[in-house]
């Protein structure tokens, strides 16, 4: 079932359709709530940089992971390996896999630092910004970075 007349099976390539935007980027899909709910971490956190993963299939979010910033830095932020490993595990037992990491900028716009390109370490995962520099305004991005080149992603936000 699914599979059309020349075996192309199409319930597969909709999905992989569904993971570009009109613009021809990549696309995440997060709910409503999941998108709020990672504003509030980011302003309850606030100076320091706020941490997460999220959860889900098919570059949809299904689950939100708030983690805690090691670091407990307004410029920098880092996972426990521990805390990482509880999450992992979660999504497992769940069959999600890691559709991004998030983090906030305190005081600056939501783009990649230096220091977020170098510890990129799952190139295969979006990586969303959540800048917290115009008051009462956030601003959320999404970005694949690659070795060479840091890619915008679109952020479908979804009922």
């Amino acid at each position: 079932m699914g599979r059309g007349l020349n075996g192309v099976d199409h319930e597969r390539r909709l999905r992989r359709v569904r993971q570009f935007s009109e613009s021809g980027r990549k696309m995440i899909r997060i709910p409503k709530s999941i998108y709020l709910e990672m504003i509030e971490h980011a302003k309850k956190e606030s100076p320091l940089e706020c941490c997460g993963i999220l959860g889900g299939k098919d570059h949809t979010v299904e689950k939100a992971f708030e983690l805690q910033n090691a670091d407990k830095s307004p410029v920098r932020y880092s996972m426990s390996p521990q805390e990482q490993l509880k999450v992992f595990e979660e999504m497992e037992k769940e069959a999600m896999e890691m559709v991004a990491i998030y983090h906030s900028h305190t005081h600056t716009i939501p783009f990649p630092s230096e220091t977020d390109v170098e510890l990129a370490f799952y190139p295969e995962v979006s990586s969303i910004i959540i800048s917290l520099k115009e008051e009462g305004n956030p601003v959320v991005k999404a970005f694949r970075i690659g070795k060479e080149a840091i890619y915008l992603e679109d952020i479908e936000v979804i009922p």
